[in-house]
């Protein structure tokens, strides 16, 4: 058997990773991951990180394993926090989640379980992982789909590389949410009925703008709407046009109000705006932060809301197979997410020398730079990118 050092979260699905562990045989270690305390940033009057201690430490104590707890909070800050200002300040929405999973948990986290001679990590993560050799002999690592549909996180995960699967383990992949928790009341784990974290990882409770505040002052501008009948369609049926940016800051519109800073608002966003009077509602279309601006449009089926494809630059393309990498001029026809949860959409990849197009076969709503693009093989996911 192994020695697999578990992500204590203090959360059901983490719990449940490390007592199927024990149960198969496994040496598992219990670790929580500090990653927060910060006091000169206020995050929220509560503090979500030392009941989830407590809670792991007493799973850790029921299950009969060994605990510690690690501070990271200064390669958090660095990598996950420092980046998530920057971009929010280029007017860009950077996914938390998927840059802790990559740079703190199989990163920061997985070198210090190696650390304790651990043979894999192990996480709460809905998702599984398979393997198969290769006509070569090398070993190929798959990061696939969750049972779970509705609890599917593959998306998380989309930047790990082969050296990171190898070591990782999802206990919990194969099963239902209802299951896990079934499982977790049954072996009297108090952690059974406990809710879902909210909120930033590992920071819990607390709203994005009162976040973002913190670093990124407010900064009085202008409201512009974009008439719905803004002209959406592409300049031709290249590929570069089929996912070219649709510029809305070269658009005359009309003036509709103040807000309190382009940083604070992303693509899609309905409320946070405090202005009304609109026959439909309102939703933001684009942000401007070099002129602090931003665009709004009345109406879900606003067609600047929707995007016929997107772009990833060449430096922004992970591939988790590198085996199905394409090169310059080739294409595949895959499915992909554009965000937690969607449903998989059908799409092509097209790769060529500044990086890879992305086009969907229907539009798309609310396609966000910083954001990350999936793509998946089946129920594989096999790359993934930042939205440009």
């Amino acid at each position: 058997m192994a020695r697999v050092v578990v992500g204590l979260s203090g959360g059901v699905d983490s719990s449940v990773a490390a007592l199927l562990l024990k149960e198969q045989g496994h040496e598992v270690i219990g670790i929580f991951m500090k990653n927060w305390h910060d006091e000169s940033v206020t995050i929220s009057n509560e503090c979500p990180w030392l009941e989830d201690s407590n809670d792991a430490l007493l799973i850790a104590q029921k299950l009969e394993i060994p605990f510690q707890t690690i501070d990271l909070s200064e390669e958090y800050h660095k990598r996950i926090v420092q980046y998530m200002f920057s971009e929010y300040e280029r007017g860009r929405t950077p996914n938390p989640d998927i840059l802790c999973n990559r740079e703190i948990k199989f990163d920061v986290f997985l070198n210090a379980a190696k650390k304790l001679k651990a043979d894999f990590v192990a996480t709460g993560h809905y998702c599984q992982k398979s393997e198969f050799i290769d006509e070569s002999g090398k070993t190929i690592y798959q990061l696939k789909s969750g049972a779970d549909k509705g609890k599917d996180q593959s998306y998380f995960l989309c930047q790990l590389s082969q050296e990171q699967l190898k070591m990782a383990l999802f206990p919990i992949g194969n099963l239902q949410k209802s299951e896990v928790r079934k499982i977790a009341a049954e072996a009297d784990l108090i952690t059974a009925e406990k809710k879902d974290s909210q909120g930033l990882c590992f920071i819990g409770k607390v709203k994005l703008p009162d976040f973002l505040q913190q670093q990124l002052k407010p900064k009085t501008g202008n409201v512009i709407e974009i008439s719905r009948d803004f002209n959406s369609s592409p300049k031709s049926d290249s590929v570069e046009d089929l996912c070219a940016d649709y510029h809305l800051n070269e658009i005359d519109g009309k003036k509709v109000g103040e807000h309190k800073g382009a940083h604070y608002y992303t693509i899609g966003q309905r409320k946070g705006l405090g202005i009304g009077g609109f026959e439909l509602p309102i939703f933001i279309l684009g942000t401007d932060t070099v002129k602090n601006e931003i665009y709004v449009g009345q109406g879900d089926d606003h067609p600047a809301l929707w995007r016929k494809g997107l772009f990833i630059q060449k430096s922004d393309i992970h591939w988790v197979r590198e085996d199905l990498a394409l090169g310059n001029g080739e294409n595949l026809k895959l499915k992909g997410r554009i965000r937690y949860r969607q449903d998989l959409f059908e799409l092509t990849i097209f790769k060529e020398e500044k990086g890879l197009y992305i086009v969907f076969n229907a539009p798309q709503r609310g396609v966000t730079p910083g954001q990350f693009a999936a793509f998946y093989l089946e129920n594989e996911l096999i790359g993934s990118g930042v939205i440009g």
